[in-house]
């Protein structure tokens, strides 16, 4: 008796799963709930494991993409027989198929013969893009070798045109893009489209913080068991600035403006498979090192890949850092649907003219952008000058003046 797997319900938004990984090869003994594959959504990795003990036989491929409930592979009972993988019993007069064989011909669409079937696999040909010659439009074993041919004339015309005129290796690859980078994508693409987006710019003088950091970092992380970062100065900043300007911490639903009265921050995240905005909720009521505690707590989730979609979803503010990358000035793009982004760069010792004296101090450029629709210009630049005066004067964000 065998059990079908199918892609879990993981997520109210989620429709689709790209998987990712197997974790066991087909034909393995695989014991119950045991880790057999992991599925990648738009938001967050999971693990799909095993509903009985048995023999895995694999039905979709790495890379494929598949709906919520589709089947991902199926578990033959097999107890006893730990190493021996099942063999589907063939009669004398049924041709004997191969693995590969059985795989090409579910891999090519339409009505194609199996070795036909086995050639566009090979190739990563559809069949939908060839005129089968046989019987009622039957692809054949010719028509696929045509295709190949073609293909690679194709490809052999390319690599000529790449390669005049140089020297040296000129290769190239094509990798499919994940579920996560094509959702990135569309938003991104969505954002430019369908806000009103721009951004202003100011810079904040660093020296303050750097100096309140070094003569406390050593007993803050003594007594809190973490470091002094900037990311809690700049979160404590801009929660108090959003205090000032509600509007800046607001979003459009169709013809509605939504307030909140809570300060959910995003902090935008770089993590083996893209960039993750996790939430740090109710960050305005928390002190420095809560706030510390959390982006550590976080970050470190982010880069093992096991943020939840609950850790990811909300927030009404985003704070990103390309600082940590060298950039020196960007333009972030919203996350929407919130209507603005705060962008760090990184600190530069620059001239700058001090009560009619030219200092060198550090330096930092930062970026809001925001929605042009519901945020004006007064506004967006009023707070961010707030944002500067709190960051030069880390005084206030302790006694909240």
């Amino acid at each position: 008796m065998s059990l079908e797997i199918k892609v879990p319900p993981v997520g109210e938004s989620i429709t689709e799963v790209t998987l990712s990984r197997w974790i066991k090869k087909d034909g393995d003994h695989v014991e119950m709930d045991e880790v057999i594959a992991e599925l990648e959504s738009d938001k967050a990795s999971f693990e799909l494991t095993a509903e009985q003990e048995g023999i895995l036989k694999i039905i979709a491929k790495e890379g494929d993409s598949l709906q919520i409930g589709a089947i991902v592979c199926q578990i033959e009972e097999g107890v006893g027989e730990k190493t021996k993988k099942v063999e589907t019993p063939v009669s004398a007069d049924q041709p004997t198929v191969s693995r590969s064989e059985e795989s090409a011909s579910s891999y090519a669409s339409g009505t194609p013969s199996p070795a036909a079937a086995k050639i566009l696999a090979e190739k990563g040909l559809s069949a939908s893009a060839v005129n089968g010659s046989g019987v009622g439009g039957r692809i054949t074993k010719d028509d696929a070798l045509k295709v190949e041919a073609s293909v690679k004339t194709k490809i052999a015309v390319d690599q000529a045109i790449f390669s005049t005129n140089t020297t040296g290796e000129r290769n190239s690859r094509r990798e499919k893009m994940s579920s996560l980078r094509k959702t990135i994508s569309k938003r991104l693409v969505a954002v430019k489209n369908e806000t009103a987006m721009l951004t202003t710019f100011n810079e904040v003088d660093m020296q303050p913080i750097m100096e309140l950091r070094s003569k406390y970092k050593d007993k803050f992380k003594e007594k809190h068991g973490v470091g002094l970062g900037f990311m809690s100065f700049f979160t404590k900043a801009v929660c108090g600035a959003l205090k000032e300007f509600p509007v800046v911490n607001a979003r459009i639903e169709q013809e509605e403006i939504v307030y909140n009265d809570f300060a959910d921050i995003s902090i935008a995240v770089s993590a083996p498979k893209g960039l993750v905005v996790p939430v740090i909720r109710d960050a305005d009521q928390m002190s420095l090192a809560e706030i510390e505690k959390e982006v550590v707590r976080l970050a470190g989730k982010a880069r093992e890949n096991k943020l939840s979609i609950e850790e990811m979803s909300g927030g009404t503010f985003t704070i990103t850092n390309g600082g940590v990358f060298g950039s020196m000035l960007s333009t972030p793009i919203i996350n929407a649907p919130q209507s603005a982004i705060l962008g760090m760069h990184n600190i530069v010792e620059r001239p700058v003219a001090v009560n009619g004296h030219v200092l060198i101090r550090p330096i930092m450029y930062v970026a809001l952008s925001y929605d042009h629709r519901i945020i004006d210009g007064r506004e967006s630049v009023s707070f961010l000058v707030r944002v500067k005066q709190l960051l030069e004067d880390p005084t206030r964000l302790l006694l909240e003046v």
